[in-house]
């Protein structure tokens, strides 16, 4: 035991104890005896525990993390729950040079990284199912994070939950995700003090500076403080088009022996111009070939600017013996305001037109969630209960001008066209856009896990009521009665687990989900309309292994979800189902020493039912390869000391580009080669990273829309290059 006298000079850096009261009062007051004296018990790091918020740790101290955060079940190792979870670490992101959140993910086979809302905003598919940038959360809570491009500069993990997730997370604010959820973890300072200084640059002049400071302090360091600013601009590998990225964020915490606290907040502002979005199929019968890399059919006047703010307030207290309750409190605003534009093809030869689209979008969110979760047991049966509430309240606007389609350019060879001035269509206020929706959804939850034979099996079972209602406006914030609506549904969840052997772990599971339906984008006649609300179903079974140098998993699956799609009026509304039938298989680890491996495959059967009028029954979804490989390595040159290689194969199979499955898209492989190398100078390390993506330059169309319009090129063979100095 450990007493330290509070008033002993140079006991407590008085700047930074203030900074983090603001966020830890109560806890200091509860550590607090009247003597003015903490008293404290001595221990190392906080060890994981499973249910609480400390990460999992990271396999073999590399860039994966088998296990992630389960919603209000807090972080759970992957082998003792009936869920396929998998964390990418910090430590990923910096030695793939990810800049965004694509960049990490494009490496599992389980995500396709998408274009999303007409400009650079990045959504993904998981499973085959789509999840909006809007739908990621951060420390469990959704509707904090930036909304369309969040930087990886944030985290500390990136964690990926594969499959129907709505009774663990509760339902996502745009009603996406469906097929998995993406929960960021935010960054902590650890008990070594870190200042690391990067600078990047990458080909074409786009260079960049970071800083990540983070210190832990007061007795038993248990309070901390973690600071990271970015500042990144310059010209990519597409000719002319310019992009910049700032971000500010901070995170305290405090760790008590019975209560755990955290604080993050940032800031993040991105602008580009010219920016290359994508090509409308528009009038052509078959996929155009794909243009030069370097291409750029865009216009200088096309640009974007978005910026957010955010915050989320979390803690835990154990308020008896394997009894804790935690809460979190969240929100973000978002203003978002561009000039966007995408070459529409006029026919088969490349021919295309463009219209231009300025659009203001503004948005505030709020987000909670609290519960309590305990352990007991009865006879020879173990319990782990967990009582959880959870909501998420949106409210947006947004207004546009349109003009008409400006013929002239061609994909192949662009010609830079005037801008056009003149409105064809117009909504709302320009500069302060009414509120055009207003979405709430609420649920709580109960679920037990049963444990039983040493944990040899496990069982889970819960119900969750889930509410959502959707409040629909016009642009001059005129509610809509016909687009109004509420749900309310009881939707159950079971699983299990069984271990027959140490190292193996087979489970199975079935969950059910009521959530908002999918919101009409911007080029639908009825735009920013919401769906409704849609009942999901996923089964699944599969097998874990985790042999201490080697682990992965392999699963079977099937997601039934309706679909939005617009019609021949671009209308957009529910036509169909979508039924995805997989097998997913993932495998990391170290087999040998100095050689790391992570690889991935995914085979889908996307297949389209009960759509209008029969037509596209039988059909493959938009937009959802066949097939997804990605291969993954690293080797430490032994002849080199601190010389790292590391190279990474990504396949994607051919993909159908419209729900009538008339216009198919080629397969693709695309190959990553990189180096890093570590030295020390004086007390400093400096550690040298170069990647280059896309080796070949292979020319290939990326991704398409759900709706089947847009297609996304893949980008440019890149050099990056950085430098990090920890001092």
């Amino acid at each position: 035991m450990i007493s330290l006298p509070l008033n002993r000079p140079g006991a407590r850096p008085r700047l930074l104890a203030l900074a983090v009261s603001l966020a830890v009062a109560p806890a200091w007051a509860a550590e607090t005896k009247p003597d003015d004296t903490i008293t404290v018990t001595a221990s190392p790091d906080a060890a994981f525990r499973a249910g609480g918020d400390e990460l999992v740790p990271a396999y073999l101290d590399g860039q994966v993390a088998n296990g992630g955060r389960l919603g209000g079940l807090g972080e759970q190792d992957a082998k003792n729950v009936p869920f396929n979870v998998i964390g990418y670490t910090a430590k990923m992101i910096e030695d793939t040079q990810a800049n965004t959140l694509s960049d990490v993910l494009r490496y599992d086979a389980g995500v396709q990284p998408v274009r999303s809302y007409g400009n650079f905003g990045e959504s993904y598919r998981i499973r085959g199912f789509l999840l909006d940038g809007d739908d990621i959360s951060f420390g469990g809570l959704y509707g904090v994070l930036p909304r369309q491009i969040v930087s990886s500069q944030l985290a500390e993990r990136i964690e990926v939950i594969k499959g129907s997730n709505a009774f663990l997370n509760g339902v996502t604010p745009g009603g996406s995700g469906v097929g998995g959820a993406i929960n960021i973890e935010p960054k902590r300072a650890g008990s070594v003090p870190l200042n690391r200084v990067t600078v990047d640059y990458a080909q074409r002049g786009q260079v960049g500076g970071a800083i990540d400071s983070g210190r832990r302090f007061g007795e038993n360091d248990r309070f901390g403080v973690r600071v990271n600013l970015l500042h990144r601009e310059g010209e990519s590998m597409v000719h002319e088009q310019k992009e910049r990225i700032s971000l500010a964020s901070i995170g305290l915490d405090y760790k008590g022996d019975s209560f755990r606290s955290s604080l993050d907040a940032g800031w993040q502002k991105i602008t580009s111009s010219y920016g290359r979005i994508s090509v409308g199929l528009g009038q052509a019968t078959q996929a155009p070939e794909v243009p030069e890399n370097r291409t750029n059919y865009s216009q200088p006047w096309v640009n974007t600017n978005m910026s957010s703010r955010f915050a989320a307030l979390r803690g835990e207290y154990d308020f008896a013996p394997d009894w804790t309750w935690y809460a979190g409190l969240g929100g973000a605003n978002t203003d978002e305001r561009g000039i966007s534009g995408s070459a529409t093809l006029l026919n088969n030869e490349g021919d295309s037109q463009i219209r231009r689209m300025d659009s203001h979008y503004i948005a505030d969110s709020v987000s909670g969630m609290t519960g309590v979760r305990g352990k007991f047991e009865t006879g020879f049966v173990g319990h782990s209960i967990n009582l959880g509430y959870s909501g998420v309240y949106r409210k947006a606007g947004s207004s546009y001008t349109m003009s008409a389609f400006v013929p002239g350019s061609n994909i192949y060879n662009p010609s830079v066209l005037a801008y056009p001035s003149e409105d064809a269509f117009s909504g709302g206020n320009m500069g302060d856009p009414h509120y055009t929706s207003r979405t709430r959804s609420t649920g709580t939850s109960l679920s037990d896990t049963l444990s039983m034979f040493d944990d040899r099996l496990l069982i889970t079972a819960g119900l969750r009521r889930q509410k959502v209602e959707i409040h629909n406006y016009d642009y001059q914030g005129v509610e809509k009665p016909a687009d109004t609506f509420s749900a309310t549904k009881v939707t159950p969840v079971y699983g299990v687990v069984v271990k027959p052997w140490d190292n193996v772990s087979l489970y199975a599971n079935h969950i059910e989900a009521l959530q908002p339906g999918p919101t009409a984008s911007s080029k639908a006649t009825n735009a920013g309309q919401v769906m409704g609300a849609i009942r999901t179903k996923q089964n699944e079974v599969g097998v874990k292994l985790d042999y201490g140098r080697i682990g992965g998993s392999l699963a079977l699956f099937e997601i039934e979800k309706p679909v939005g799609m617009m019609d021949s009026n671009n209308y957009y509304g529910i036509y169909g189902e979508q039924r995805n039938r997989g097998m997913e298989l993932n495998v990391f680890g170290e087999p040998v020493y100095g050689v790391r491996l992570m690889g991935s495959a995914q085979w889908l059967a996307p297949e389209l039912t009960k759509t209008q009028g029969g037509a596209n029954d039988g059909n493959d979804a938009p937009g959802v390869p066949r097939y997804q490989l990605r291969l993954g390595g690293e080797w430490d040159v032994p002849a080199l000391e601190n010389v790292t290689l590391n190279a990474a194969v990504l396949r994607n199979g051919s993909q159908y580009a419209n729900a009538s499955n008339s216009v198919k898209l080629d397969a693709w492989t695309r190959l990553d080669l990189g180096a890093r190398y570590s030295m020390k100078v004086n007390e400093q390390t400096l550690t040298w990273r170069a990647t280059v993506e896309n080796v070949t330059d292979e020319k290939y169309w990326a991704s398409v829309d759900d709706s089947g319009t847009y297609l996304t090129q893949g980008d440019p063979r890149t050099l990056k290059l950085s430098m990090s100095v920890d001092f």
